[in-house]
């Protein structure tokens, strides 16, 4: 039976993610946890399978618009693909179910989240002044291209982990990386990115067995048109006060997962 408070979770998240632009793990993950009760290492599977449709979707989309680099959709997956793999081998060492994986999924949600409310209040402030100082970008060629596929990694090891982390951080780096390339088309690379790195992941959760799909399929029955609603209305917000909220929200759920 489809639980009516599962879809408007979804469609709730899919809204802030389609007017935001920020992963729907930094907003389901924690609400799954802390509203509902699920387990963290379920939520965490759940959300990565949950954000691999969600973000298809988008991908449609700007493929459409080719607002989308594949070349640094490679260079991520370079690094996040094998760090995935290595992750999901890591975590089937532990019993995910036990207490003591319990709080450290927990610390690490709660860690990631406040880093994600950092820069997406500082993110801006940042970009602009490393734009001046140095209007090439921090790095050139093949330094730029390396940091790329470090980040990748360190998305992997995140993503797959926590679910979060390929949103406002991720954005934030890459265009300090690529200051030249249009913010559109680094968001757009990014979504495509996240795609094969969600699914590997909660492939690789569901062999551990910390999947839910009559959850995921509930949620996802709200999401989809939540963020059509979002993205309608995304051009129609302030994009300072959609960020300083969405970051205090983070923040709050943050200190609440820590605590």
């Amino acid at each position: 039976m489809i639980d009516p408070l599962y879809v408007a979770s979804g469609f709730a998240v899919g809204f802030l993610v389609g007017m935001t632009g920020v992963g729907g793990g930094s907003l389901m993950t924690p609400l799954l946890i802390l509203l509902f009760g699920v387990h963290p290492a379920t939520a965490v599977g759940t959300d990565l399978l949950f954000a691999a449709s969600t973000k298809t979707v988008g991908t449609l989309v700007h493929a459409a618009a080719r607002s989308i680099d594949w070349v640094l959709v490679g260079l991520l997956s370079l690094g996040s693909i094998p760090a995935t793999v290595a992750t999901i081998v890591v975590l089937s060492r532990f019993d995910l179910k036990n207490a003591t994986s319990q709080h450290f999924l927990t610390l690490a949600l709660g860690t990631t989240l406040m880093a994600t409310a950092a820069f997406l209040i500082a993110g801006r402030s940042i970009r602009e002044r490393y734009a001046a100082d140095r209007p090439d970008g921090l790095h050139a060629g093949k330094a730029a291209a390396l940091l790329t596929i470090v980040l990748g990694l360190a998305m992997g090891v995140l993503v797959t982990a926590t679910s979060v982390g390929a949103g406002a951080i991720g954005v934030t780096v890459l265009l300090l990386l690529h200051p030249k390339m249009l913010p559109g088309r680094v968001v757009g690379s990014d979504i495509a990115h996240a795609v094969p790195l969600t699914l590997l992941a909660g492939a690789g959760h569901w062999y551990l067995g910390s999947v839910n799909w009559t959850l995921l399929l509930t949620l996802l029955i709200g999401s989809l048109p939540g963020i059509v609603a979002g993205s309608y209305l995304a051009t129609r917000a302030h994009d300072a006060v959609v960020r300083i909220a969405l970051a205090s929200v983070l923040v709050i759920v943050g200190v609440r997962l820590l605590g």
